[in-house]
């Protein structure tokens, strides 16, 4: 199921956009997907409040209230990791659109062929990242934690307890390094070892205070002293990832 909301405070493009995402979906039988609309920001970011959030947000930038890229960075600041597209008649807020982490920046009329193409490559990052994950043993037996769902690990006594989205999770005990127990996290670069026995997944951090990474779950997370080089490496991090963004 692929879950996008639209956003336009133009009834008009907003109308054409739903048309072109149904046609979207007819075209991809195998691709289950569901459509929401919205003419203002103020009532999306309500509604992912209340119930969650989407997938994908198509976005349009120019609008009165809280424009798109600040709807982004609302987005970013509840923890919603939903791929962005932005819809604009400039390209003057490309680089504006970085902060709130776009996938793409697209320059209005939009052709169907060129949405049609972004949808089919967002749907297959989204699956590539749904499917992503790491087989922990705990001392209840084996379980499968996804990658996106993990803020930070850390070494406790001889075990290592991953901090998840959804609660925690303590493996058995280890007889190897902190470092060789969560290699496979490592091999990512969206996770950066801070130390010896800790390790954080920067896509959860929104910024650096002092000695404190700021998680968008709301939660400050003390990082270890050995991690003064961490704030580079965050903003290394996102500059690399947001210079992806492209411009169509």
């Amino acid at each position: 199921m692929l879950k996008i909301a639209a956003c336009d405070d133009e009834s008009a493009q907003l109308e054409q956009m739903e048309r072109m995402l149904q046609d979207y979906f007819r075209a991809r039988l195998a691709l289950p997907g569901r459509i929401s609309v919205f003419s203002d920001s103020r009532t999306l970011l309500s509604r992912v409040r209340e119930q969650g959030g989407f997938d994908l947000y198509i976005l349009d930038i120019i609008m009165p209230g809280l424009d798109g890229i600040q709807t982004g960075m609302e987005l970013r600041k509840m923890g919603d990791g939903g791929e962005i597209i932005y819809l604009t008649t400039s390209s003057e807020y490309a680089v504006d659109s970085y902060t709130a982490r776009a996938f793409f920046y697209l320059i209005k009329p939009v052709t169907e062929k060129k949405l049609f193409g972004l949808l089919d490559e967002a749907a297959e990052k989204l699956q590539q990242r749904r499917s992503r994950g790491i087989l922990v043993m705990t001392p209840d037996g084996p379980r499968h934690i996804r990658m996106d769902h993990i803020l930070y690990a850390e070494r406790i006594g001889r075990r290592v307890r991953y901090y998840c989205t959804d609660g925690t999770v303590d493996t058995q005990t280890i007889r190897c390094t902190f470092r060789d127990a969560v290699h496979p996290l490592t091999e990512e670069r969206r996770f950066c070892m801070c130390g010896a026995s800790f390790l954080v997944n920067m896509e959860h951090v929104t910024g650096v205070d002092g000695r404190e990474a700021l998680l968008d779950n709301g939660g400050r997370l003390i990082l270890p002293r050995s991690a003064s080089s961490f704030k580079d490496n965050w903003g290394r991090f996102w500059l690399e990832e947001d210079s992806g963004c492209p411009i169509g």
